[in-house]
């Protein structure tokens, strides 16, 4: 424990073993969750696997990934200036999977095209994915990313 400002704190991985003991299951994985896209350290924590994604949108694309068994990509990670949802870097293919939320502004939409031709002058294929394609059509996002690993 320290002292911040008087009051008393832990740090991340001392409160997420603290609340291992009284939250339930699903909480305490939210409470992870949290920690991991606060870019927090959470340290070794026994029965725990990091999860690299940061949205609901992403753990859907990431399972489609394992169901029909494509490689798995690196997932949120830096090249250069930008960071990418999904990098599969052998074959320089990059997966942004784009919810309206996030992606449904006109600033949004016009932020992402000179990102993704400054990706293709690095030598990156850009794909976009919406959301309504992850959740009502995998089967169609792993066929075109099948397609696109294989070859």
């Amino acid at each position: 424990m320290t002292r911040r400002w008087s009051i008393p704190v832990t740090t991340p991985s001392r409160t997420l073993a603290d609340l291992r003991r009284i939250l339930p299951a699903d909480q305490l994985a939210l409470a992870f969750r949290r920690a991991e896209t606060l870019r927090l350290d959470v340290g070794p924590q026994a029965g725990y696997e990091p999860d690299p994604s940061r949205s609901e949108l992403e753990r859907r694309f990431l399972s489609i990934c394992r169901r029909h068994r494509l490689p798995a990509p690196e997932v949120n990670v830096w090249i250069g200036a930008f960071e990418v949802d999904f990098l599969w870097r052998e074959r320089c293919l990059i997966v942004e999977t784009d919810g309206f939320r996030h992606h449904g502004t006109r600033t949004a939409f016009e932020a992402d095209r000179p990102r993704d031709a400054r990706l293709g002058v690095l030598g990156y294929l850009v794909l976009r994915f919406t959301h309504r394609q992850v959740v009502e059509d995998a089967d169609g996002v792993a066929s075109t990313l099948r397609a696109l690993l294989a070859g």
